[in-house]
């Protein structure tokens, strides 16, 4: 027997909603109190987008653009947990054995959410926190997503099969 690994890359960003927004910010499934939420059709949640576009990498399924638009415009579905769900379920054979994801915004403050954020994604991947890694900046002010105008998030996907 002998695996076959495989690694996927995923981004996504969005802008903040002005601040008069009752849209919540959620980010990894958490909700960031104090920051307006996404300008996007769902929850707009970067980290299980980014994730998600990483595991399109690595089937080729678009799920963003493709299942989620279909659950977001069909059914109302805007809950990004759901998308990711998805994603896992075309992932077929192949086994995450880990996920990093590494995040660029002035704003939320992500360091007290880092092992909540963590634990959420587990959860959902049915994974053991410890396959799940994340890093966050603020950019300095250098980006867009640095100057405090929106989030952006990578995350790769490490999968391995079993192969004859």
């Amino acid at each position: 027997m002998r695996l076959k690994t495989r690694t996927g890359i995923g981004q996504d960003s969005h802008r903040f909603l002005p601040p008069e927004s009752s849209k919540p910010c959620v980010i990894a499934g958490i909700i960031f109190d104090g920051t307006p939420g996404f300008n996007a059709n769902s929850d707009g949640d970067i980290a299980l987008h980014a994730i998600c576009n990483a595991i399109t990498s690595l089937t080729g399924v678009l799920i963003l653009g493709g299942v989620a638009d279909e659950l977001c415009l069909k059914d109302g579905i805007t809950d990004s947990e759901i998308y990711l769900i998805e994603a896992i379920k075309t992932l077929g054979k192949q086994q995450v054995t880990h996920v990093a994801i590494s995040i660029e915004g002035k704003r939320p403050h992500f360091k007290k959410h880092l092992l909540k954020m963590r634990a959420n994604i587990a959860r959902i991947m049915k994974l053991d926190i410890s396959q799940i890694g994340i890093t966050a900046t603020s950019g300095e002010g250098l980006t867009d997503f640095g100057c405090g105008d929106g989030v952006q998030c990578f995350a790769i996907v490490t999968t391995e099969e079993e192969i004859l």
